[in-house]
């Protein structure tokens, strides 16, 4: 009987690896592309809009211009992991060229991680476990050696590659062998 259980961090721990600016940007950008978002990406941040954010003024705060939702929405976004799911996915959906990048980045380096297509949003958080030896930083430059015409920020690609591997740094460990990170679990 295998009793290995696999731990998973809640998808608000993304707030201890954002800086407050970048949070922002994130939700700020989101909430300008939702509109042009499938239904399928639009219902779950307008469901948690309603859910857990407050807006000044507005009895639900999904009907609240974009622009006055984004320091409530950053607020909720930092106690909230459905919230979190909710918006990273929906950015994610909004700068679909970058993360088919990230995706064949992190594929051409070995990580075993989730289709692209599968809906991350239904795992329960992030795995805490990260390959030894592959920082930020470190990928960002294999992004910018595969990708040399983008110009997208570090933070952009950094936040792409946990959403895509589902995984935060919290525990380094050694990959097996010359193996990068598999994905443990797959969505319902």
């Amino acid at each position: 009987m295998d009793d290995t259980k696999v731990a998973f961090t809640p998808f608000a721990s993304l707030n201890n690896f954002m800086r407050p600016d970048f949070r922002l940007s994130v939700i700020r950008s989101t909430l300008q592309a939702l509109p042009k978002l499938p239904e399928s990406f639009r219902a779950p941040v307008d469901e948690m809009t309603r859910k857990v954010v407050s807006v000044p003024g507005f009895r639900h705060g999904d009907r609240a211009p974009a622009m006055l939702k984004v320091v409530p929405m950053a607020k909720a976004f930092e106690k909230s992991s459905e919230l979190v799911a909710a918006m990273i996915s929906a950015w994610a959906e909004a700068h679909a060229e970058l993360r088919q990048q990230v995706y064949d980045l992190l594929k051409a380096q070995g990580w075993e991680i989730l289709p692209i297509e599968a809906d991350r949003t239904k795992l329960p958080g992030f795995l805490p476990k990260w390959p030894k030896g592959i920082d930020y930083e470190t990928l960002y430059k294999a992004y910018t050696d595969m990708f040399p015409e983008a110009d997208i920020s570090i933070d952009n690609v950094s936040l792409m590659v946990v959403w895509l591997s589902t995984r935060l740094p919290y525990q380094l460990v050694e990959p097996k062998g010359d193996e990068a990170p598999e994905a443990e679990t797959q969505p319902e």
